[in-house]
This record gives structure tokens, sequence and C-alpha cells, in this order.
């Protein structure tokens, strides 16, 4: 069974007045097959804890473990996590002037499974992942993210979790800013991968509109760097009557 497992990661990040502590000791397991829901507010150090998985050179590990199938994530360079079955949709996009969507898909395809996917199929898959999530087929012409409504952009990430099939998704606010009618498509998408039934999911939100569509195994509350506290389904709807003060008052 694939796991990818944190144990007491410390995560710092630079600041004018020096290394300023995000992360203070979080602990995770993740297991194929289950989803779960990271929720708190803003601050807590949710983004930063995706970004640390993922290898973003802005974050500086100072303790603590990642691992794949008992692998260590620490020491992969960050196209060499993404081979190992890892995969980020960031909470806000990057646009990528000159390179088209296409070009960018295939080679992003390419790069994971070591040889190019064959032409006819791939422009096949890319239209079918692109009509799944009801994106004009016009958009694989353009560059990436370029001119992107927000919307737009969260349903690219979906295509690119489509086509890249991981074995773990780290989506990071992957519902902000969308309306309604995006918000359902994205969650179909996100609903379509844990539907293969051996794929994980770490969901990072502040709110619980988007788990009334996809529905998590387990709930954790992140304040000041840390899971304050987990569970089912169930704390999200405690959150979403409560808040999050009980807990960023403990933290104080």
């Amino acid at each position: 069974m694939a796991t990818l497992e944190i144990r007491d990661l410390h995560v710092t990040v630079e600041t004018e007045d020096g290394p300023k502590e995000i992360l203070k000791g979080v602990d995770l397991v993740i297991r194929e097959g289950e989803t779960h829901a990271i929720m708190g507010p803003n601050g807590s150090g949710k983004s930063t804890l995706a970004y640390s998985i993922a290898g973003h050179p802005k974050y500086t590990v100072t303790g603590g473990s990642v691992t794949l199938d008992g692998v260590d994530v620490l020491a992969m360079k960050v196209d060499e996590r993404a081979r190992a079955g890892m995969f980020l949709a960031m909470q806000y996009p990057v646009e990528v002037p000159g390179v088209s969507v296409s070009n960018f898909l295939r080679t992003a395809k390419t790069a994971l499974d070591g040889e190019a996917p064959k032409l006819r199929t791939w422009v096949k898959d890319v239209n079918d992942a692109m009509d799944q999530v009801k994106m004009d087929r016009d958009f694989a012409t353009r560059n990436v993210n370029e001119g992107f409504s927000g919307g737009e952009k969260k349903r690219h990430e979906i295509v690119q979790l489509e086509l890249l099939n991981p074995k773990f998704a780290i989506l990071d606010e992957t519902d902000s800013g969308l309306d309604i009618d995006a918000l359902k498509v994205v969650a179909e998408g996100v609903n379509r991968f844990r539907g293969q039934g051996d794929r994980g999911v770490l969901l990072i939100t502040h709110y619980t509109r988007i788990l009334r569509y996809i529905q998590p195994d387990f709930v954790h509350v992140f304040v000041g760097g840390r899971i304050a506290e987990q569970g089912g389904p169930e704390l999200a709807e405690a959150l979403e009557a409560e808040g999050y003060d009980k807990y960023v008052s403990a933290t104080v």
C-alpha cells in the first residue's frame, strides 16, 4: 500500500529579521485510497506544508522527515518527487509565457514516463480531459495560464491531474476564487481521480464548501504550524459552526 508519511516536520522561511519557523512539528500519514482535508485560518502554515512536501526552494526543512513508500522525499529534487508520484495544485497557479498548454502537458508527461506519448493518442487525451472540466479546447494552444481567469487556471490544474495521474495529489486551496459552477466541475475532477481507489489526496482549504462535494476520510485542524485536532467529516461540520477561535486561543 502506497504511503506518504510526514513525521515531526519543522520548516523555516527566511525573513528580513532572519529565519522564521512556520511548521513546528507536523505528523501526518496519508495512505492510498485516503482523502485528508487540512483546514485552518490564514497564516497557520497550510500552504507551507504543501510547498515543503513539493520541494519549493523558499522553504528550509530543519527537522523531521517526509517519505513516500519508505523513500526519503526530502533527498529528492523537485522533478524526482513528481516522477515518484507526487502532484501539487497551487493556490495561485503561475503563468508561463511562451509555452503552450499542449506543449507544457506533453513535456510533463514525457518527463514522468521517460518517453513521449504518441501524438495522435495524446491530442485525444488532452481534448477528453478538457471536455471533462468543460474547458474550451482552444485553451490547449494558449500560453500556460496567461490571461486565464481564476476558474480557468483551476480547471487547467485538474486537466493536469487527469493526464499525469500521480499517486498522491496535494491540492492547495483548489476552491479559492471559484464560483459554484467551477467548484462543482473541479470537485468532480478530484472525485474522478479518487475514484481509482488507490490514489491519495491531501486537500488544503479554509472553508467547508468544497467538502460538500469531496467527502474526506479525515479532517485535520491546522493552527500555529501544527495539527491541533483531527477527526472525521464531522469535524469539518463543527468548524463550520464554531470556527477556529478555540484552537487559535489555545496557541496564544
